[in-house]
């Protein structure tokens, strides 16, 4: 019925026919220019011209300064047995507290305590919240500054030669880095460092590496310092991936935390080294995956990694472009 009727209106009203032609040719154009937007669209422009639809989000970032560093200077040679050494880093006066066989529960519920009961500010706060659950502790008073080796073992006494298959209940090591000045405590946002260490013995063989490092902020927060992966012609990064909503202020904290490679001669293929257009520094760090491969021009082009294919959930730069200017005008 309607059919017929629209036809009717059709055979005697051309006027009305005008008036659908129109409509549906702007309805048509509200459609395209709203999904292309008013440019020109996509499937026209060039490739290289093509920019990511949808944006990845920037990550928020605060400028803070970790006062702590720690790093194990041969760790080939350590083992239950033999001990091991570890080389603190520290910007103040420190205090190194090495906890062996430390109960990997009572850790994790310490570091809540932390969050929600009492700051972890001392190694004292920290055995408290351990409940003592450490077979052996060992500390040592750092200078500021001071680089020296200083060297961990258990007791013969404790005849401990393996802390048993994985899954363990107890870390073979966990060094705490506290500052030894209370003065010093309301000056840094980070107060003590939480370092997981595993030490080879008879059960597992695994060399002797750091495994977890925390970052405890008086604020009541703590945060997992991670690793960032640099592209392999890429420099050590001015700036790390300290912690979620954090930035480091400088290649030093990867350096403190033993997680940076040497810094390679400055050269001028080194400033060069986006993984995508080779024409830009590397200064945008892409998680989950942590990979920082791309330049300032690259990172809008992209919603997943050129490095691992993983999709980008946040990102966040290693310097601000005023950075960048003042490093450059430096080296020039």
């Amino acid at each position: 019925m309607a059919a017929v009727f629209l036809v009717t209106l059709y055979e005697y009203s051309p006027l009305f026919y005008i008036a659908l032609v129109s409509v549906c040719f702007l309805v048509t154009s509200a459609l395209v220019l709203g999904w292309f937007g008013l440019g020109v669209p996509v499937i026209l422009r060039n490739s290289e011209e093509t920019e990511s639809s949808t944006r990845v989000l920037k990550k928020r970032m605060r400028q803070v300064k970790n006062p702590f560093g720690l790093e194990i200077p041969n760790p080939a040679a350590a083992s239950v047995t033999r001990g091991v050494t570890l080389t603190p880093d520290c910007l103040e006066d420190c205090v190194l507290t090495c906890y062996w066989g430390c109960n990997v529960q009572k850790l994790h519920e310490a570091l809540q305590k932390h969050v929600y009961c009492f700051r972890i500010k001392t190694p004292q706060a920290l055995e408290d919240a351990l409940y003592n659950e450490y077979l052996y502790k060992q500390q040592y008073f750092i200078k500021k500054n001071d680089k020296a080796e200083k060297y961990c073992q258990l007791p013969e006494d404790a005849q401990v030669v393996d802390f048993g298959p994985v899954p363990r209940a107890r870390y073979p090591l966990v060094a705490l880095l506290t500052l030894a000045d209370e003065e010093d405590r309301e000056i840094y946002d980070i107060i003590a460092m939480v370092a997981v260490i595993h030490v080879p013995d008879e059960s597992y063989r695994l060399s002797c590496r750091i495994l977890y490092q925390y970052l405890l902020l008086a604020q009541g927060q703590y945060h997992d310092l991670k690793q960032l992966f640099m592209s392999a012609n890429s420099p050590a990064p001015s700036s790390s991936d300290t912690f979620p909503g954090e930035s480091s202020t400088g290649r030093g904290l990867l350096e403190k935390a033993g997680l940076a490679a040497d810094e390679p001669e400055l050269q001028e293929e080194n400033s060069k080294d986006c993984v995508v257009c080779q024409n830009g520094p590397v200064n945008w760090v892409l998680l989950p995956c942590r990979h920082t491969c791309l330049c300032d021009g690259c990172i809008r082009y992209f919603q997943q990694c050129p490095m691992c294919r993983q999709f980008v959930q946040e990102s966040f730069p290693l310097c601000s472009k005023k950075e960048q200017d003042e490093e450059e005008s430096t080296r020039v």
